[in-house]
Formats: C-alpha cells, sequence, structure tokens
C-alpha cells in the first residue's frame, strides 16, 4: 500500500496536534504547518513548517517544501486559527483583517495552493475546521463568527467546484474543546466568573453530555472525512461536534 501524504495547518498544538497524532497512527506521512515552533519532538513520519498561513509567500513555501517531499496529496486539513476577543466596535481594521485573514483566507490560499498536488493523487480529501460559532455565537467574538462561518459557505462552494477533480470538500464544527484558545478565550464572561476552572465547569455544564470535549475527539472527526476509504461519499457537509450544546434551546 502507497504511503498517503496529508497537510495540516495549526499542526504545533491543540487539535492540529491531536490530530497530526491520529493520521501518523494510521500509517500517513503528516507535513504539519504551524505559526510557532512544533512543541515536542517531530514524529517519524512526519514534516514540520513554521510558517503563517495568512500569507501568499508562506504558501509558496509550503508548497515548495511539499513538493519536495511527494508528488501528490491526499488530504489538507485547514485548523490554523486565531481569535481576538473584543466587542467589535473596539476592534481595529487591522484586527478584524488579522483574524479573517488567518482563519478564512488561509483556506483559499491553502487551495489554491495545494490543488495540483491534490489533483495529481486522482483526488482526496479537504476537511477545513469550522467552529459553532458559524452557526451560534456569544458577545465580543465577532470576526471569529464571521470568518467560520464565511468557511462554512466556502467548504460547501469548494465542494462544488472540485468535484471534477475526485477532490471531497467538508468541515468540522468543534464547539468546547480544552484547548489554549478556549481558555483564551474565558475573559469573555460568557461562561460566568470565577477561576478558570469555575468557568470551565460552567461550559461543560452547558452541553448535553456535560463535559468539555478533548482534541483528540476532533481529530478523530477530521481523519474519518479525510480518509476516503471511510467518507468517499461525503462532501459538502458540515458536522457539528460539540456535545450536543447547540441541539438545546438557551431558555431551557
Amino acid at each position: 500500500m502507497k504511503k498517503r501524504h496529508v497537510v495540516i495547518t495549526g499542526a504545533s498544538k491543540g487539535i492540529g496536534r491531536a490530530t497530526w497524532d491520529i493520521f501518523t497512527k494510521n500509517n500517513w506521512f503528516v507535513i504539519g504547518i504551524g505559526r510557532s515552533p512544533m512543541l515536542g519532538d517531530i514524529p517519524k513520519l512526519g514534516h514540520f513548517i513554521q510558517a503563517d498561513v495568512s500569507f501568499e509567500k508562506d504558501w509558496q513555501k509550503i508548497k515548495q517544501e511539499t513538493s519536495n517531499i511527494t508528488d501528490q496529496l491526499d488530504a489538507v486539513v485547514n485548523n490554523a486559527a486565531i481569535q481576538i476577543t473584543k466587542p467589535v466596535v473596539d476592534m481595529t481594521v487591522e484586527e478584524w483583517d488579522q483574524v479573517i485573514n488567518a482563519n478564512l483566507r488561509s483556506v483559499f490560499l491553502s487551495v489554491k495552493m495545494l490543488h495540483p498536488l491534490l489533483k495529481a493523487g486522482n483526488g482526496g480529501a479537504i476537511v477545513n475546521v469550522s467552529s459553532v460559532h458559524a452557526v451560534a455565537t456569544s458577545k465580543d467574538i465577532a470576526a471569529y463568527a464571521a470568518s467560520k462561518g464565511g468557511m462554512l459557505a466556502l467548504t460547501r462552494a469548494l465542494a462544488i467546484e472540485l468535484a471534477g477533480d475526485n477532490i471531497r470538500v467538508n468541515t468540522v464544527l468543534p464547539g468546547a474543546v480544552d484547548t489554549e484558545m478556549l481558555r483564551a478565550g474565558l475573559n469573555r464572561e460568557h461562561a460566568g466568573g470565577g477561576t478558570i476552572d469555575d468557568r470551565m465547569e460552567i461550559l461543560a455544564s452547558k452541553t448535553v453530555i456535560g463535559k468539555i470535549g478533548k482534541p483528540e475527539e476532533i481529530a478523530r472527526a477530521i481523519y474519518f472525512l479525510a480518509d476516503n476509504d471511510e467518507s468517499s461519499f461525503i462532501t459538502g457537509q458540515s458536522l457539528v461536534i460539540d456535545g450536543g450544546a447547540t441541539a438545546r434551546l438557551s431558555t431551557e
């Protein structure tokens, strides 16, 4: 069986690192992209590129290094994201653009740059990591919500445009998952006051199953959508993974 290759952005920590691990366990070669240095050792079946996915010049570097490793890709996971938490009227134009570029423009650039490598392998899969904030959001996180909502529309459009190249495109929408980003975002006071642990418990209570998600739980869903043996008849779809949080009426 030929070695399969995947590019994962935002791979140095959190959901991205967990996703790297599950692909490695399934014998894929991972090309991980991160703006910050990789935490811990780079897995044997892997290559790390430090780059900012907001910028076209960095994607040119990513494409070149990826092409040096393989002449075709089987999957791309667009996971990189940033979050700036403040009222939208207080955001600067630069802050707004920073979020949109990191979270949404990066997906456009990944497809533009890596499409030839996906097509060369007779197709493959793109999995975009959106957020429940795309469908139900809260205060002081407008730019993030807008970027993740845009990703849903882009996913549907890409699924249609790339179907002729046998490339499937789907997205996952994580809810509250225990990552650095989630904990940093607790400054919005949407989960009440108290310590970080207190706020995490409040968030957990708002899910139907009463817990915060783990990065590896999202990673398993990403892998399912990326692996053509598992999900060959799924494209243009959005999978919410939030412990049931968006299933419950906010008034109950």
